[in-house]
């Protein structure tokens, strides 16, 4: 199982046992919240009408006072209300009094008139001085037909004359419970909704900053280039850093081995022959024979010098992540100058060249690291180019990309070779002195094309010669500005 499903599966359960816990505590404490707020409220009505029965009850006329005509006219007043969103129609108090044997004087409802409640609860607790409060169903199998009563003695001065019952149905409360229930628990949906979104974000975070990690270490693991990514938390961050760190020294060391390798194979031959040069020299020879030792000696450490040269430009061309200096450029203008450069070998060749450019070509790059790929495509050009022979070179804009090519009508190139262009030290014979070059020229192009993004390819030309396809990034910005 991927660990981002095994995080998100742990979070799920965590919040959904928490968020469950937590729900089932607030809604178990609605109804008892609900009922503790109706029970205040009686005690304080309940209290308040005992002071109001207390003279009539002294005086024996409870029954028909102000204080019963007063209570007859309440429950029969009108009334029209909304209640935080519940309609409120009849006023549903029921009040009853009892005189101090607990036997009924008074009664809102009219039924229990000389009935002896004595021993309910609300009654009889009041009469012993205590708090009294009972509830009752009126149907012993129905929950809610139950009825709170909450009782207030009445006294005449000290005396204890008598008990104020006020009664009221908490079947009439269950609306506000259930809707209470139903807010909390659209609050619970909603909260339970948002925490898994939360922590699907926050689990998408952790997992895509890990799959970029992992790419990174495969990319720079197959050898590729590659930057940290860039992490918003701290940890990762730094582990990114950290690996950027081992990878810049492990790659360092390998790098200077596999080049210092490289470099003293390909110095051998040319080192030979040099050798051998001397040693000839150092032998009374011809005149003749005596330069064209010398001439063979000069030309091997101009091929050792070249090497070198083009081996440490690829080296710091492959070791870089990013341009270090980039700038708009015409790479139009750009070619046209290194061209215009090619006099010489150009006139001694008896070539020309054939520019063709479809406007300016603005591109984000390094002017100098540009030039040299140029140049070293043109030089291949030059080449394999046949005598009185034209190279065409075209530029134009396609698809968001500035797109070269050099095209030579030369031989082409053997099949056997295509796959090896791109080879370090890899080349073939020049077909007007059977000599070969560095074998760097193109490796340094697809590393600098990389390194802008672009990138280079190298085939056949219909009608025989190859062509080098360059393409870059267009510009976004303009080139004058």
């Amino acid at each position: 199982m991927r660990l981002s499903l095994r995080l998100f599966l742990g979070y799920f359960f965590l919040v959904a046992v928490t968020g469950q816990l937590v729900l089932l505590l607030v809604v178990k404490q609605i109804s008892p919240g609900v009922r503790m707020a109706l029970e205040a409220s009686l005690v304080d009505t309940a209290n308040l009408l005992a002071e109001l029965a207390a003279p009539e009850l002294a005086r024996g006329n409870i029954a028909d006072g102000q204080f019963a005509d007063a209570v007859r006219r309440y429950s029969k007043r009108p009334v029209s209300a909304t209640i935080f969103g519940f309609p409120k129609q009849s006023l549903d108090y029921r009040v009853y009094v009892t005189d101090a044997t607990g036997v009924v004087r008074f009664d809102s409802a009219g039924t229990a008139v000389g009935e002896n409640y004595s021993r309910w609860n609300d009654v009889y607790l009041t009469l012993q001085g205590r708090y009294g409060a009972r509830s009752s169903q009126a149907d012993p199998d129905d929950k809610r037909s139950s009825t709170m009563h909450v009782a207030a003695p009445v006294r005449d001065g000290e005396t204890l004359i008598g008990v104020v019952t006020v009664a009221y149905p908490t079947a009439l409360l269950q609306p506000i419970v259930e809707a209470g229930k139903s807010a909390v628990q659209r609050g619970a949906f909603w909260l339970f909704g948002g925490a898994l979104l939360f922590g699907a974000i926050f689990n998408w975070r952790l997992t895509r900053a890990i799959e970029l990690l992992v790419a990174y270490a495969r990319t720079v693991t197959s050898g590729g280039k590659a930057t940290p990514p860039k992490l918003h938390s701290v940890e990762l961050a730094t582990l990114a850093q950290t690996l950027e760190t081992m990878r810049r020294e492990l790659e360092g060391k390998q790098y200077v081995e596999r080049y210092v390798q490289t470099l003293t194979h390909e110095m051998k031959s040319p080192l030979a022959a040099i050798r051998g040069a001397a040693e000839l020299l150092e032998e009374p020879l011809p005149d003749a024979d005596r330069l064209r030792f010398a001439g063979n000696a000069r030309e091997q450490a101009e091929r050792l010098d070249q090497l070198i040269e083009r081996l440490l430009g690829l080296a710091a061309v492959e070791q870089r992540q990013h341009l270090a200096e980039p700038r708009i450029l015409d790479l139009a203008g750009l070619v046209t100058a290194v061209a215009a450069e090619k006099a010489a070998p150009l006139a001694q060749q008896r070539l020309r060249f054939a520019l063709d450019f479809a406007g300016e070509l603005p591109v984000l790059g390094e002017e100098f690291l540009l030039r040299q790929a140029v140049s070293n495509l043109l030089d291949n050009a030059l080449a394999f180019a046949p005598a009185e022979s034209a190279i065409e070179i075209r530029g134009w804009s396609e698809n968001q990309q500035a797109r070269l090519r050099i095209r030579d009508h030369g031989p082409g190139i053997p099949a056997y070779a295509l796959a090896r262009l791109f080879e370090r030290f890899y080349s073939l014979p020049r077909p007007a002195t059977g000599r070969k070059s560095t074998g760097l020229g193109l490796a340094f192009v697809r590393e600098v094309a990389a390194l802008h993004g672009g990138e280079i390819r190298v085939a056949n030309a219909e009608g025989g010669g190859a062509a080098a396809d360059l393409s870059l990034p267009l510009s976004l910005r303009p080139l004058h500005v």
